[in-house]
């Protein structure tokens, strides 16, 4: 195995690690790194799938103890059991859509060019919410009504558009719907475990016949490197949105947006 192969892996790792939970979209991240690094074939994409693993693995470990509480409560009418039943509800539209229209999107929206569209366009929209500024009436988890879990899972559609976050879309639709700073972005982390669990499987039993034995290396290093990274990410993110606005997101994302606009193409 060649150790420049190794190092690509923990890069795209890394990538994949630091921005999945943060309103950033790590899937712009990689489709650009992985263009930069050269890895854009099939395989690569699984690659780039596969790692997701890890930073999913990150929230679990972190939120370990409040998942065996969901499980033991289900079909209670608990505050945990509520809390199941919202991510269920949440969870159901962009699973919905993106299994009727995976395909189309891997094919079409994959492109440096739609990236950076929707980098713009989301940052642009984090700054409106933010000037909006609106009325958190909900900073509990277990409170969530119904119908704001369903309004998460509706704006959680929009991310289906590379470029877009699942993390932005969910969090500032929790956010636009009367959930605190801290309370959307948790709710987004719980709502990521499924929702990219369902979405990576997927995709890798789409794909599992052009994987060979040879690559197992690679997608080990990539899927460690992520779940550190993550690790760390998700436990400073939750840190800095309790003391800050979105706002600096906003801007790094129309920057990064523009650059990519400039000086790359396809």
């Amino acid at each position: 195995m060649a150790p420049d192969l190794l190092l690509k892996a923990a890069l795209l790792g890394l990538v994949e690690g630091a921005t999945e939970f943060i309103p950033v979209s790590s899937t712009g991240h990689l489709i650009v790194v992985s263009r930069w690094l050269d890895l854009v074939d099939e395989r690569a994409k699984t690659f780039d799938i596969f790692i997701q693993l890890g930073a999913i693995l990150a929230v679990v470990w972190l939120y370990r103890a409040r998942l065996l509480q969901m499980a033991r409560s289900l079909g209670s009418g608990g505050g945990s059991g509520r809390l199941a039943l919202n991510l269920a509800i949440a969870f159901l539209p962009a699973a919905l859509v993106g299994f009727l229209a995976h395909d189309w999107i891997k094919e079409h929206l994959f492109t440096t060019t739609v990236v950076a569209l929707a980098f713009v366009v989301g940052g642009v929209l984090i700054l409106v919410i933010e000037r909006w500024a609106p009325r958190s009436s909900v900073s509990d988890l277990q409170a969530i009504p119904a119908p704001t879990a369903l309004g998460v899972g509706i704006a959680q559609v929009l991310s289906l558009v590379p470029g877009t976050s699942r993390s932005a879309a969910t969090i500032l639709g929790g956010y636009g719907l009367g959930l605190s700073r801290v309370t959307a972005t948790e709710f987004s982390f719980l709502l990521a475990i499924p929702v990219m669990l369902a979405a990576t499987l997927y995709d890798l039993l789409k794909s599992w016949s052009i994987l060979a034995p040879s690559d197992a290396p690679v997608f080990a290093v990539g899927f460690v490197v992520s779940f550190l990274a993550a690790l760390v990410v998700v436990r400073g993110f939750l840190v800095y949105v309790s003391r800050h606005s979105f706002a600096a997101f906003a801007w790094y994302r129309i920057g990064f947006g523009i650059l990519l606009l400039l000086f790359m193409k396809g």
